[in-house]
């Protein structure tokens, strides 16, 4: 029988430099793989492939929540040391996702052929070959939104190092296996089947360790109807969120788009896009502290999660704070070098007002995984169903009395105002506490941040040379870190944070 899981910050700080090299390494892969690509299979294919890459990955939104239901369950359950309700959870999880599965395939199959023939402007010629692409994907899906349960038992379980161990060779064979198909003369239904097959081998190998890790799955296979409801309310939330969450994301564009023009969407886009890479940090440390925000509120440990939220803020700022600023700084460099001068007239000051909220945003999912955590998805959803209506008026005004940065500078505040409310929410809540955000070195790090800003801005206003800028910055940042280190750091945090070193350093080395 497995072990009650106990959450230390060891373990956390190993689990966020996996989730970490589990974003990284995929997206480096991606880079180099996609231009050959795109010149192997053609622009037109390659663009029916990433639509038909984008649903598989996004089928999770279809699971009705239930991935992330199962990982705060049976985070909760190992919590409490009730290893007999484990199979109840695992499997009445595992069951309706297969069920909801091929509800969905069967829907799938019956809307297939009128997205190809009617709503996607696609060449003749490849319209059979699209058609059964998303015959496949169709077809995959029961067993396909089953891997999210199976990895949130894991997640549940602290096993992120198996978990990434499977998410990075599939992920990478998101890029690779098309790669591959070029010199064979794949066409689009064998990538999307060889797609597919890496997909159920990832379902596969999370399966076997879940049955690995925890024995007692093997001993009873029935669900528990009991639980579904429970669950479904939970994941139902989350559904909510993960449907609006895409709306929040690309409202701007379409008052972009309609008001302006699509070449100022581009204009926009290309700067947001940038600017989201960012989101690595904080996401994939809000993908850690889920589970055990979870098990510390199923185990009564009310102090250590308090201690946990502080933490990780202190991270946040500390890490993302000067690297988010320097962006600000440097928005016209930074755009002129990648995209050219044109980009950079129109959308330098689109940079920096993102730059800004993605910091705001960052620090923000530390309350968003607290409360999603203890079970209060209901927050986080109602929350965003709120902000909608508002953010909408606000981006049409905004676009049309200040164009670009109006776009921005409305996403910039709904994010603060998103920020305001899960800090809220959780003060509230009486999870975290004000004394307890002041205490833990935060008020030392707003400090040290607010005064590199501060000479940031005096550095963005002296009008130097780019050299020059380049190398204050540098000093500036290096005399940062060592503030940071000796101010602000305890030696807990500072253990921490070479541990998170190592366990990078010992993955990449064993990738070589």
């Amino acid at each position: 029988m497995a072990a009650t899981v106990q959450i230390s910050g060891r373990l956390l700080a190993k689990n966020w430099a996996l989730n970490l090299l589990g974003w990284v390494v995929p997206l480096l892969v991606a880079l180099a793989a996609i231009p050959y690509v795109i010149h192997g299979l053609g622009t037109e294919r390659f663009g029916i492939l990433s639509i038909a890459s984008a649903l598989l990955v996004s089928f999770g939104l279809v699971d009705m929540g239930l991935g992330r239901a199962t990982t705060r369950f049976v985070a909760e359950c190992l919590a409490r040391g009730e290893m007999e309700k484990l199979p109840g959870i695992v499997w009445t999880s595992l069951w309706s996702q297969m069920i909801f599965g091929v509800i969905a395939g069967v829907l799938a199959f019956a809307l297939i052929p009128v997205l190809v023939s009617r709503f996607l402007h696609i060449s003749p010629g490849l319209e059979d070959e699209t058609r059964n692409s998303f015959f496949i994907l169709a077809a995959s899906l029961p067993v396909l939104l089953a891997l999210n349960s199976l990895r949130g038992v894991l997640e549940a379980g602290q096993h992120f190092n198996v978990v990434n161990y499977v998410k990075v060779p599939t992920s990478i064979s998101m890029f690779l296996l098309p790669a591959l198909a070029v010199p064979l003369k794949l066409h689009l239904p064998g990538i999307v089947y060889a797609l597919v097959v890496a997909r159920l081998a990832a379902t596969a190998a999370y399966l076997w360790a879940c049955l690995k890790f925890f024995p007692v799955l093997r001993h009873r296979f029935s669900s528990d109807s009991r639980l579904l409801r429970p669950m479904l309310v939970y994941g139902g939330w989350v559904t909510i969120t993960n449907f609006v969450t895409p709306l929040l994301t690309y409202i701007d564009r379409f008052f972009i788009g309609s008001l302006i023009s699509m070449t100022a969407v581009g204009y926009y886009t290309a700067p947001y896009e940038a600017i989201s890479r960012a989101w690595v940090i904080p996401g994939t440390l809000a993908q850690t502290l889920f589970p055990a925000f979870a098990n510390l509120e199923a185990g009564g440990s009310s102090d250590r999660l308090e201690e946990l939220c502080a933490r990780s803020l202190k991270s946040l700022l500390l890490l993302s704070g000067p690297a988010l600023l320097l962006v600000v700084i440097f928005a016209r460099q930074i755009l002129g070098l990648w995209l050219g001068s044109a980009f950079a007239d129109a959308s330098a000051s689109v940079l920096q007002i993102l730059a800004l909220g993605t910091l705001v945003q960052s620090l923000a999912l530390v309350p968003f995984s607290l409360l999603q955590g203890i079970g209060r998805a209901d927050l986080t959803a109602k929350f965003n169903l709120l902000e909608l209506p508002f953010y909408a008026i606000a981006c049409w005004v905004l676009v049309r009395l200040m164009g670009l940065p109006g776009a921005a500078l409305a996403w910039a505040l709904r994010m603060t105002v998103d920020a305001v409310l899960l800090f809220g929410a959780a003060v509230w809540l009486k999870c975290i506490s004000l004394r307890t955000l002041r205490g833990k070195g935060l008020q030392r790090t707003v400090l040290i941040v607010s005064v590199f800003a501060a000479f940031a801005i005096l550095l963005w206003l002296a009008g130097w040379s780019l050299f020059v800028q380049v190398l204050l910055a540098a000093v500036l940042l290096s005399v940062f870190a060592i503030v940071a280190w000796s101010y602000v750091l305890d030696a807990r945090d500072r253990s921490l944070l070479g541990l998170v070193a190592i366990q990078v350093r010992g993955l990449l080395a064993r990738s070589k």
